[in-house]
């Protein structure tokens, strides 16, 4: 089914911001883990592949309008330094994740392209669901402080 240009054109421009999302929470899970804060590592671990998932999504989407997955190009990845910077940078992610997105379905609906609309929809809600978190941990650090709330995610000690 040929696709209109303008909704593979989002198609692909959220596609760069999920592959960039993929690259960036998985280093985030890596450091997490490094670090010793193995709670907060497994959600970050989960959160990078729930965006490959939305990845693979958009790419076959982008091949059913008959149009082609750019894969080769990413944003610049906000990494942090620290818990606080990594849940910060995430939010600033998601939120522009939502953005976009919302913009996108809005383009597919004036294009009557429901399906990919749907799809974005679906995209939007998943990440709310990550912003709602990132806000809540947010404010909980803003409320015990980040020692005391990252001392409260280590979780169990890692023997491997």
């Amino acid at each position: 089914m040929k696709g209109e240009p303008a909704v593979i054109d989002h198609l692909n421009e959220a596609l760069r911001h999920e592959l960039t999302a993929v690259n960036q929470y998985w280093l985030h899970y890596r450091l997490l883990k490094n670090w010793g804060v193995h709670d907060l590592a497994e959600k970050w671990r989960a959160e990078s592949i729930e965006e490959m998932r939305h990845a693979d999504q958009l790419i076959e989407r982008i091949l059913f309008l008959e149009g082609f997955p750019n894969m080769q190009t990413l944003d610049a990845l906000g990494i942090g330094k620290t818990v606080q910077e990594i849940m910060e940078r995430d939010l600033q992610a998601e939120l522009l994740a939502r953005a976009l997105y919302a913009k996108a379905a809005a383009a597919c609906h004036a294009a009557q392209d429901f399906a990919t609309r749907g799809l974005f929809e679906t995209l939007i809600q998943d990440e709310e669901a990550h912003i709602d978190f990132l806000e809540t941990e947010l404010a909980l650090i803003g409320k015990i402080g980040v020692e005391l709330y990252t001392q409260r995610r280590l979780g169990k000690l890692d023997e491997t």
